[in-house]
């Protein structure tokens, strides 16, 4: 069975960004180690002679014609944007540089 201990949780709480109370970490340690238990379990089955599933039915699933329908020409998408640029809809920038 994996180890849940502090350091994975503190691990998994830098990579998730997010800032955990002491109760939280209990909980999640907890919620985490029911996970792993619950995998453990199953490689207790003996899976030799069964065949992988690669859809849980035989029915072939109904799809529809992927053909553009109703598509606005540019000049009524741009209509109603606060702002333009060329051919798009402009925004302001949002992302951080590096």
């Amino acid at each position: 069975m994996t180890k849940i201990d502090e350091n994975l949780i503190s691990k998994l709480e830098k990579l998730s960004k997010l800032r955990l109370n002491p109760q939280e970490k209990v909980q999640i340690t907890k919620d985490l180690e029911d996970i792993v238990n619950m995998f453990d379990k199953l490689e207790e089955v003996d899976t030799t002679d069964v065949i992988p599933t690669r859809h849980i039915t035989t029915h072939p699933h109904p799809l529809r014609s992927d053909l553009p329908a109703n598509e606005l020409k540019v000049e009524q998408a741009l209509k109603n944007a606060p702002d333009t640029h060329e051919d798009f809809i402009a925004v302001p920038k949002f992302l951080k540089p590096k």
